[in-house]
Formats: structure tokens, C-alpha cells, sequence
């Protein structure tokens, strides 16, 4: 089964719109896969999305795959770069700002409704939660006009949808939006508070992207290090993950023949998280018997996890967008490239 990460979805009321990732981050959106959840919560929005003829074809079978409309489209790349955009430094793929990110998702879910009133009713954010989240974190952007520009079209749709409070915090904030930029925390690559010294144990793993919060870790494979350290006082392990944007409660695991023998609460410092655990006996012996494994994030059975090849095509996909024109890419990335043509 293919993984979330390489499937933008959009739920809609009564159905799920399915994307092809690769087409997406290209800049084609291409074709889309309309799967009816609800027929009778669908109907009424399905036929001004896709036409009559579709309509009927995918009431009858259950979906229909039909030419991707650009409004849903680019409100389904807004999403899934929430979720599974894989900023690293390392890897020179940038991090993008969340509030830029919901801005444009307000505006283009509020483009989706004017095309299919009611498609997205029960959708997982309005335009109105959407700019709520975003109104404080793009008062200062480097793409001010840009950001002007969104929040006067967004006073004009709440001012049409009679939601007099936002359409003035809106038009407010196209007034006074001004120059300037957000901070991160991230410093990759920096060296680690560990010590050698009674070292009997270690290794080297990545972070698994469908168990950490996004937006937190870089993106990068190998950036755990683990090591287990024998000293008078006890045996403990000690685990680093370099590059952290952001902080957030994280935890590492260590896991022997399938089964969790320890945890180690990370803490956030200069460019990394990292924390220690004493093990006692038993967990001693398992943590130098190979192999073992070091995850980061949380171990919950029900989470499909990333491999490897996953992440790995994903990123491939995302550095590619470096050659699509600003245009085509999204506010945030914009304000990226900006940020980075600032600094030099």
C-alpha cells in the first residue's frame, strides 16, 4: 500500500480527492481520483466540481478519475506540505514558514468553496480557523506585498460571507503587514554534548517522518546518534538528533528483537535535541546485544511508518521544484528563496 506521504488527499464532504504527489510538486497537477465516502453528502457539490457526466459516472462506480481542478489541487499541496514537507539544510531544502502556509491555504479553501459550495463542509479547517492560525506569524514577512495582497482577498470573502470581524482583521492586517523575518532554531550539524569516554555501544539512525510532529527535525537521514556508556555510577544511554527547528516533547525509543527496552526524554538545545536514560540490568544487556534500534517520535503500532526509499523519493521530488518558476510555487516557498537571496 502506498504511503500518506506520497498521496496528497483532500477530504471533501462525503468523498476523498487523491493526488498524484510527483505530479503536484511539478507543477501539473494532471488527474485527480474522486472516491465517494457518502454519496448523498457528495451529491450536491459533485456535479458543479466535475460536471454532470462525472457526476453520474462516479455515483454509479464509487469514484471517477477526472482532470484536476486547480483549486483543490493546490489547496491538496498546501496540506501535504504541512505534513510531510522535508525541510534539511543538509539536504538544501528549505523550511517553510507554517503561517505563510495556513495564509494561502485560507485563501485557497475559501477559492474551493466558491467552486463546489459545500465540498468542504466538515473540512478539517475554514478560511476563517486558517487565518486565525495565521494572523500573528505573517505581521512581518519578506513577501509583504504578497501577503497584502491575500489578506485584502480574504477581507472581501469574509465580507461576502457577512463575517464583519475577520473581513476588518484582514483588511488590518493587508494595512499594516511589514517587511521583515521569522527566526528558526535550527543549527544542523553541530557537535553534540556526548563523551567518549566508557563508550561500549553505539550507532547511527534516521528519523522516521510519520512519528514526529512536522516542521521540528530535519528532514535528513542518519541524524540520530546513539550511544550506550558503562561508567562507575550505572550504565545509561545517550541519544542526539541533529537539527531541530522548532521545539516540541519528543522521545527516543530503543528497541531489541521488536520490543521497547528503553526511553530517553529529548530536550531541545543549540541545534539538536538530546537527552540520557540509566538502564538498569536487563535493559544493559539488550542494548549491547546487536542489533538494536533507535526510533525518535512515538511508538504507536496504528502509525505507518516512512522507509528509507519513501523519504528519499520525496525529497528528490521536492529539490526538483527548485527549477519550477517562483510563480508556480507556493507563498512560502517564495518567501524561502527571498530569505535565502537576503543573506547573501
Amino acid at each position: 500500500m502506498t504511503h500518506a506521504v506520497h498521496t496528497p488527499v483532500l477530504a471533501a464532504d462525503g468523498a476523498l480527492l487523491r493526488f498524484a504527489l510527483a505530479d503536484l510538486l511539478a507543477g501539473e497537477p494532471g488527474t485527480m481520483r474522486l472516491e465517494l465516502t457518502d454519496a448523498a453528502a457528495a451529491e450536491p457539490w459533485l456535479t458543479r466540481l466535475v460536471g454532470a457526466e462525472r457526476a453520474l459516472a462516479a455515483l454509479a462506480a464509487g469514484h471517477v478519475d477526472v482532470p484536476a481542478r486547480p483549486e483543490p489541487a493546490a489547496l491538496a499541496l498546501l496540506l501535504w506540505a504541512r505534513r510531510w514537507w522535508p525541510a534539511s539544510p543538509a539536504l538544501g531544502v528549505p523550511s517553510l514558514d507554517p503561517a505563510l502556509l495556513d495564509l494561502e491555504a485560507a485563501v485557497v479553501t475559501a477559492a474551493v468553496e466558491n467552486v463546489a459550495e459545500g465540498m468542504l463542509d466538515g473540512f478539517e479547517a475554514t478560511p476563517a480557523e486558517l487565518f486565525d492560525a495565521a494572523a500573528e506569524g505573517v505581521a512581518a514577512t519578506v513577501v509583504v506585498e504578497e501577503v497584502r495582497a491575500l489578506c485584502q482577498r480574504l477581507s472581501a470573502w469574509f465580507d461576502d460571507q457577512d463575517d464583519v470581524v475577520r473581513a476588518e482583521a484582514a483588511a488590518a492586517l493587508a494595512a499594516t503587514a511589514s517587511p521583515g523575518q521569522r527566526a528558526y532554531a535550527l543549527a544542523a550539524g553541530a557537535d553534540g554534548p556526548v563523551a567518549d569516554a566508557g563508550v561500549v555501544a553505539e550507532g547511527r539512525a534516521s528519523v522516521d517522518w510519520a512519528r514526529v510532529p512536522p516542521g521540528i527535525l530535519d528532514a535528513a537521514e542518519n541524524t540520530v546518534a546513539w550511544r550506550i556508556v558503562a561508567a562507575a555510577a550505572g550504565t545509561r544511554l545517550e541519544v542526539e538528533v541533529a537539527g531541530a527547528f522548532a521545539d516540541a516533547a519528543l522521545t527516543a525509543f530503543a528497541t531489541h528483537d521488536g520490543e521497547v527496552f528503553a526511553e530517553v526524554p529529548l530536550h531541545l538545545g543549540a541545534g539538536w535535541f538530546a537527552g540520557a536514560a540509566d538502564l538498569d540490568e536487563a535493559a544493559a544487556r539488550r542494548g549491547v546485544a546487536a542489533p538494536i534500534g533507535i526510533g525518535v517520535g512515538v511508538t504507536a503500532e496504528g502509525v505507518a511508518g516512512t522507509t528509507p526509499e519513501d523519504r528519499a523519493e520525496v525529497v528528490s521530488l521536492v529539490r526538483a521544484r527548485a527549477a519550477l518558476p517562483l510563480a508556480d510555487r507556493t507563498l512560502a516557498e517564495r518567501a524561502a528563496a527571498a530569505s535565502a537571496e537576503e543573506e547573501f
